[in-house]
């Protein structure tokens, strides 16, 4: 229990020497992420809120996270007329996907951008080559990344409250967990309304 302290500590250290270099890393991280989307949004996230609290932690957070989204949903659309992206767009799964979108629009894409695991690189470059609206997926991203990233940052604010308070990361465990959950049966029902 105590090298979990002592461990709790060295980083909370780091991320204070973090919060130093102002919001410019906190906003960046997320916005990479968008197009880079190995890189760990949750982590950034997190670090985010435990480096700056979290009111601005979220906020940062979902600046780069909503127009790192909004950049690639942008650039696909410009770009969507090469050659690579008509043929992304004719394979038979993302036709079958970009179809959905354009039929279901504005709802779908804002519940899909609620859970933490959903793919978002994935949702906005769909997104992109489907016929939805700019102005409606800025508005899912904006609403549903709002939604995504407070939840995340809440349990990056609380961290040493959550190492200190097993009852507590019980229950986040059980929400993330469900949210997991959520997310897949979504992914699911997809997938069979697909093979239909």
């Amino acid at each position: 229990m105590e090298n979990a302290n002592e461990l709790l500590e060295k980083a909370i250290e780091l991320l204070d020497k973090y919060e130093k270099l102002g919001p410019l890393p906190g906003i960046l991280l997320p916005f990479i992420e968008a197009f880079l989307p190995f890189l760990p949004l949750i982590a950034f996230v997190m670090a985010n809120s435990v480096a700056y609290g979290l009111l601005k932690g979220f906020l940062y957070s979902w600046i780069g996270s909503a127009v790192g989204s909004i950049a690639v949903f942008l650039l696909i659309r410009i770009f969507s007329k090469k050659k690579l992206f008509q043929k992304l767009k004719a394979n038979k799964q993302v036709s079958y996907v970009t179809e959905w979108v354009d039929r279901h629009g504005f709802g779908p894409l804002f519940i899909l951008l609620c859970f933490p695991f959903s793919p978002s690189s994935v949702i906005n470059v769909v997104a992109a080559l489907s016929n939805v609206s700019k102005q409606q997926f800025i508005l899912a991203v904006l609403l549903g990344k709002s939604v995504m990233i407070f939840s995340i940052a809440y349990v990056g604010s609380s961290l040493r409250e959550f190492a200190e308070s097993p009852v507590k990361t019980i229950i986040v465990t059980i929400c993330i967990g469900l949210f997991w959950i959520v997310g897949k049966q979504i992914e699911n029902m997809m997938l069979k309304r697909k093979n239909k």
